[in-house]
């Protein structure tokens, strides 16, 4: 039997506010409904004002059923009255561009205007967000992992990768005379070097690998080396012998390998790995700081300097969001179940605390928001075959390369626009 809620509605964009007095509305109404009330009342006799499409937030869950039926799974009273914030609903990712490769991608990464890709033929990539292939890297002797930029300085920058051939190569690209060279191979590791970040600093950076170890390297002796107007779409190799590189610190203590590694501050870092678990290490003391147990292999990890969660992919399918910060042992915030394959790569949105993406061997990529943990904002479709790496460090798009030997770029416009959550992006329908 149907009944009645006392509702309040509250938005933080304010020039979507409708007045705050208590409407009273039936229990069966679902998102579809709020938003015709929502919208009915924003025109105010305007027949000119465009619809919006609005999510809601009840209870802290975003509202993906009947009002009854989101009251019930979180255990809550329909007696009381309940506030509802209410916002424009996040822009859809639109397929904005397919860069080829001749092999599989492996590792992507983006800053301003340039994006990295690693492929499993070897080379590193360098393109501009406009999707121009500008360099092709040669210098690794096995597939590449993974790749990350590390500093810019006017025209120069440098960036890291690494690769099945146990080294992490240092380059410095030229941008005006688009050549790079190639500054320190970084020996240490016994296997393939699967994992790298960037400390905030940008002065040290991390690498796992499948022989177990955590390393730590300087990246502040980069030499002001460029390359020639001669050479522009090669690396000199030149003396490299001399450009070897050695770990600042080795940290043991994964006992399979090391499948991801992220900052979450100047001295901590977090990895995850086969063994499943999640380690938090202190490399100011050189130590293990904390352990998290999963039950699956973990094969990715990203985290948030936003809301300074994390949020780890495995082998059973599920994504789960960690609070390292929780002393009381319910450090598993939340689970989030959609992906039918592994969980290979995540990313967390840079403007937004509440977004990320993860993508898997299921050739998705999934929008997530961490307040509607049961269903996604979006599913990402385009990939032909499994996906290995997500970024999303620019806040406008959204990246992923895989096996089908595509980077894949997904835009979003500025203007707002109705596609429903959950609804799937076809790049092949635009």
């Amino acid at each position: 039997m149907e009944s009645h809620l006392q509702l309040k509605f509250v938005t933080k964009q304010r020039e979507y506010a409708v007045p705050d007095n208590p409407f009273s509305v039936l229990d069966s109404v679902s998102v579809k409904e709020l938003n015709q009330l929502i919208n009915s009342l924003l025109k105010d006799g305007r027949e000119d004002k465009t619809d919006e499409e609005f999510d809601f937030l009840l209870l802290g869950e975003l509202v993906r059923s009947s009002l009854a039926d989101h009251l019930v799974s979180k255990n809550a009273t329909s007696e009381a009255l309940l506030e509802v914030e209410y916002f424009v609903k996040y822009p859809t990712p639109t397929p904005d561009d397919s860069l080829a490769h001749d092999d599989w991608v492996s590792g992507v990464n983006a800053t301003k205007d340039w994006i990295l890709s690693g492929c499993y033929d070897n080379t590193v990539h360098i393109w501009s967000i406009d999707g121009e292939h500008k360099l092709t890297i040669p210098g690794h002797s096995a597939p590449v992992k993974a790749v990350a930029w590390l500093k810019h300085a006017d025209n120069e920058s440098t960036f890291v990768s690494t690769s099945f051939d146990e080294t992490a190569i240092l380059w410095q690209w030229n941008q005006n005379t688009n050549a790079v060279d190639c500054i320190h191979v970084c020996k240490g590791h016994a296997r393939s070097v699967d994992c790298v970040a960037v400390s905030p600093e940008t002065h040290r950076f991390a690498t796992g690998s499948y022989d177990q170890m955590l390393k730590i390297w300087s990246s502040d002796d980069v030499s002001e080396a460029t390359g020639g107007d001669d050479d522009k779409k090669r690396f000199k190799t030149e003396s490299l012998k001399t450009k070897i590189k050695t770990p600042l610190m080795t940290l043991s203590g994964h006992t399979d390998g090391v499948t991801g590694v992220q900052w979450i501050d100047t001295n901590e870092v977090v990895t995850c790995g086969l063994d499943c678990t999640l380690r938090i290490w202190d490399v100011e003391l050189g130590g293990l700081k904390s352990q998290l147990n999963g039950s699956k292999a973990f094969l990715g990890i990203a985290y948030s300097p936003l809301s300074k969660l994390l949020v780890s992919g495995s082998s059973d399918r599920h994504v789960r969001l960690w609070d390292p910060r929780t002393k009381d042992g319910t450090l598993v915030k939340c689970v989030f179940s959609s992906h039918n394959l592994w969980i290979t790569s995540l990313a967390w949105s840079p403007t937004d605390e509440h977004h990320f993406v993860s993508g898997s061997m299921d050739s998705i990529v999934k929008l997530w928001d961490t307040r509607s943990p049961k269903t996604p904002l979006f599913d990402i479709s385009g990939h032909e075959d499994k996906i290995f790496s997500v970024d999303w460090s620019l806040k406008n798009y959204i990246i992923s390369g895989g096996a089908d030997n595509h980077v894949k770029l997904y835009k979003f416009e500025e203007t707002r626009n109705s596609t429903g959550h959950g609804s799937q992006i076809d790049p092949m329908e635009t």
